[in-house]
């Protein structure tokens, strides 16, 4: 299977840290931020890796992260993605790099506490439909918010201003290749963008989707709040080593 990681967009919300750099490139603790989710694919045993970014700072990541080999790989693939077309479309520019195959898609502003090497181990063998890992938060209405019934997911809703759960689906998402498809038939969104969310709701719809509830901590590092919490959380991991 194949990683993809979305690292585009202004980070409006880290401004003005994010004025002159992609946020992705900021530190965190003491690695910059896109360090993390490129761990969790290499240590999840993905080694074929393409990065999609955009905007002015493009070139920092190449200049930063090179071919990969200090993460083990022997090349790390780049896309860029003009303006802000949302996350479903900057997946859209991974589809010859997918090759027909399975794709393990992280947005770049995520961090894991644990592997998810068996849960990437397990939807290879299956190679159809699509997975999302979900998380209980305190504040779901930042986040895509699944509705449960019965043990399933009946419906994610963007952003809600009343969540149906207290779970978020966090940026880590699995995917057959018929994705690829299902992103060409989407809508724009109030927002202007190809929506993930509306990619999952296919799956679902589809009785296609399977979720797994994320072992671990997790946080995004997207708000000066959780960019902060994602600097305590790292350093304690680093003292407890």
């Amino acid at each position: 299977m194949k990683g993809v990681i979305l690292a585009g967009g202004l980070g409006t919300r880290l401004y003005p840290l994010t004025k002159i750099t992609n946020k992705h490139l900021l530190p965190v603790y003491d690695r910059p931020m896109i360090y993390y989710p490129i761990t969790t694919l290499v240590e999840a045993g993905i080694k074929d890796i393409m990065v999609v970014t955009g905007g002015n700072n493009a070139g920092d990541f190449l200049r930063l992260l090179g071919n990969g080999r200090e993460f083990g790989l022997k090349r790390l693939h780049y896309a860029y993605q003009e303006g802000e077309g949302g996350i479903a479309q900057a997946l859209s520019l991974a589809e010859e790099f997918a090759e027909g195959g399975s794709i393990t898609v992280i947005l770049g502003d995520n961090i894991f506490e644990k592997t998810v090497k068996k849960a990437v181990a397990g939807f290879s063998k299956v190679n159809s439909g699509a997975k999302i890992f979900l998380k209980e938060v305190t504040e779901p209405q930042r986040f895509g918010v699944p509705e449960i019934k019965g043990g399933k997911i009946i419906k994610v809703e963007e952003k809600p201003k009343k969540p149906k759960s207290k779970y978020a689906v966090v940026g880590l998402y699995m995917y057959d290749n018929g994705v690829f498809d299902i992103i060409k038939g989407l809508k724009v969104s109030g927002r202007n963008e190809l929506e993930i969310t509306d990619v999952n709701n296919h799956y679902i719809q589809r009785g296609m989707m399977e979720y797994e509830i994320l072992p671990g901590w997790w946080t995004d590092a997207g708000t000066i709040e959780s960019l902060y919490r994602s600097n305590t959380l790292i350093h304690k991991i680093r003292e407890e080593k």
